[in-house]
């Protein structure tokens, strides 16, 4: 399989031009205009941000994307489908309003926003694919397979099950209608260890489902037949109390999220974009966040959404670590440095960041997957621009 191109810029600045003019200049060289966007219903895909997360993409680079192709004719707006967990995104009415709340509204960002599945999460099309291992008909919100071309804007950064978001995640899990995620999520039942609960509840207060309790003897219990797989006590449990079980697995999970991600593009003119700032461990779907991993390192685009989300991984696995950076889960950065000889503070050679911060995961499977359905490719030739 020949080499994707993937187009970088840092974010080095001088006067007279700016982040914004930076990223649009990006996208172009990166050949965005090659589309022909005229009178072409446009689904710009990113991640709203939960209120209280402030780590998600700020709306003015997404508005610099929304006047490039507004000029170009297309009848852009921006999109995200509805969530399983508890949070204000879990139906269109608190979606939308979280979405103004964050910036993403017309007059920020010069276009309508429409949440992909409708007011419940039920709006959707179950679009056939082949080849397909888990999934052949991914329930994919209705306003983005209607749309003509679609376009992501992701914000690289680590992720609880799938080990990072970038593309793919942003893509197949985030067009997911709300039973399209229980679908990806089906074989995500955690288990509860009961010797690390200490009763908090933190978990059975955010359960959109009702599916834990906690006991007079203080430890949490899941009922599966209520569970439906999301992660949110995962990812919220803070003693490692609620934690994968041994059927799940993450390769299952991020081969699932690369087959929904090859329907949302099925036959339509895509591409796509990644900002790695702000590379908190966990999912912009927390209304909270961490310190970032790594330093802020630039801003990357393709046509080829795999070959993207490797070139962000081998960029943030190459950076210093932040100093003092520390998982709310507990896990410590052991600091010692890699011997792969790129001189940065790793590890080891073999257990590269993602791996580390979220050991249950497994991005790579995800990424030979996607190449293997012929989603793209995970070799690229890097273009800075």
């Amino acid at each position: 399989m020949d080499k994707s191109k993937v187009y970088y810029s840092n974010l080095r600045c001088k006067p007279g031009v700016n982040l914004l003019k930076k990223l649009r200049n990006l996208v172009k060289a990166a050949g965005i205009e090659k589309i022909d966007f005229e009178g072409q219903y446009t689904a710009i895909k990113v991640h709203f941000g939960e209120p209280g997360n402030m780590a998600y993409i700020r709306p003015n680079y997404v508005a610099t994307v929304v006047d490039l192709l507004n000029s170009l004719g297309a009848k852009t707006f921006l999109t995200d489908a509805n969530t399983l967990y508890k949070g204000r995104r879990d139906n269109a009415v608190d979606h939308l309003r979280s979405a103004m709340v964050n910036g993403f509204n017309p007059i920020a960002v010069n276009a309508n926003v429409i949440i992909a599945d409708g007011l419940k999460g039920t709006n959707y099309a179950a679009i056939p694919i082949e080849g397909a291992k888990y999934c052949p008909a991914p329930k994919i919100g209705q306003a983005v397979a209607d749309a003509d071309i679609v376009i992501s804007i992701s914000h690289f950064k680590g992720h609880e099950q799938a080990g990072f978001g970038g593309a793919l995640k942003n893509l197949g899990m985030g067009c997911a209608s709300i039973a399209g995620k229980l679908e990806l999520h089906s074989s995500s039942q955690p288990k509860v260890n009961t010797e690390n609960c200490i009763g908090c509840k933190i978990c059975e207060k955010n359960c959109n489902h009702g599916a834990i309790s906690v006991g007079a003897d203080r430890k949490a219990v899941i009922d599966y037949n209520k569970c439906v797989g999301c992660g949110q006590c995962v990812a919220l449990c803070q003693y490692s109390a609620a934690v994968l079980a041994e059927w799940d697995t993450s390769e299952v999970l991020n081969c699932k999220i690369a087959e929904y991600t090859k329907a949302v593009l099925q036959g339509k003119p895509n591409f796509h974009i990644s900002l790695i700032m702000n590379v908190s461990p966990e999912c912009d779907c927390w209304g909270h966040n961490d310190v970032a991993l790594v330093p802020d390192l630039g801003m990357m685009a393709s046509f080829d959404p795999v070959a993207l989300d490797q070139a962000c991984a081998d960029l943030v696995n190459k950076a210093p670590v932040i100093n003092g950076w520390k998982p709310a889960s507990g896990y410590q950065y052991a600091g010692s440095e890699c011997n792969c000889g790129c001189g940065h503070n790793h590890t080891n050679a073999s257990d590269e960041l993602f791996k580390f911060i979220h050991p249950d995961t497994d991005w790579e499977s995800g990424l030979q997957y996607a190449q293997e359905i012929g989603l793209g490719s995970r070799e690229y030739e890097l273009v800075e621009v």
